[in-house]
């Protein structure tokens, strides 16, 4: 049978880890990022009450389609707190992405938040794969909405002969991004190359070839 001491130990344990789950509540209205300040901690210090504007709050960047010039055919144009200081202790951002024809928004993670798309217009094939590496695909066109579980790998590919858009949120007001394959072949410094050579089952030729082609996109 379970004492008391062991009992108050799980709970606490659970509380814990559910409250390092998600990105810490506000404890004032207000607390608007003050990036000037040198001081480091998880999230940014608060700014000065009588140095908090309108502006603060506002963000005009995903009004209008981004310019696509990447070989992977799309663009990700942040509202997160680096954009817009008033997020900060908020737990909410936003994102934009456009796709050209054929374009791809490669196998990537956010690590600290869950995402939902809306299609803003277009059809995109979306998916994203289990930790028992089960896909989970669907096409979505203009209006629909599909969720990306929180830490899980997804993609977005527009399949369509004309540009695609769509509008991105996140329960994180920085929810940070792993792309798969760039953080394998562009880490900097670079992974051993045996521990690419044997994870993928290729030769180093094949690894080096990989490398250059990812150090050339932006």
């Amino acid at each position: 049978m379970m004492n008391s001491k062991n009992f108050i130990t799980i709970v606490l344990s659970c509380i814990i880890a559910s409250i390092h789950a998600y990105d810490p509540d506000a404890l004032q209205d207000l607390c608007v990022a003050d990036k000037s300040h040198g001081t480091k901690l998880n999230g940014f210090p608060c700014k000065e009450m009588s140095n908090i504007t309108s502006s603060d709050f506002f963000f005009a960047g995903i009004s209008s389609p981004a310019v696509i010039n990447s070989t992977m055919g799309s663009a990700v144009t942040g509202a997160n707190v680096e954009k817009i200081p008033g997020l900060n202790t908020l737990s909410v951002s936003l994102a934009r992405i456009d796709y050209a024809p054929g374009g791809l928004n490669p196998p990537h993670t956010h690590p600290r938040a869950t995402e939902v798309v809306f299609v803003l217009e277009g059809e995109l094939e979306v998916g994203f794969i289990t930790t028992s590496n089960k896909l989970f695909s669907q096409t979505i066109k203009t209006g629909e909405v599909f969720v990306f579980p929180r830490g899980l790998v997804h993609f977005q590919k527009n399949n369509g002969k004309s540009p695609a858009s769509v509008l991105c949120a996140f329960n994180s007001q920085l929810p940070g991004t792993v792309s798969v394959a760039a953080t394998l072949f562009a880490a900097d410094p670079a992974l051993p190359e045996d521990v690419l050579t044997k994870t993928f089952q290729v030769g180093s030729k094949m690894v080096d070839k990989i490398k250059e082609r990812l150090s050339t996109k932006k």
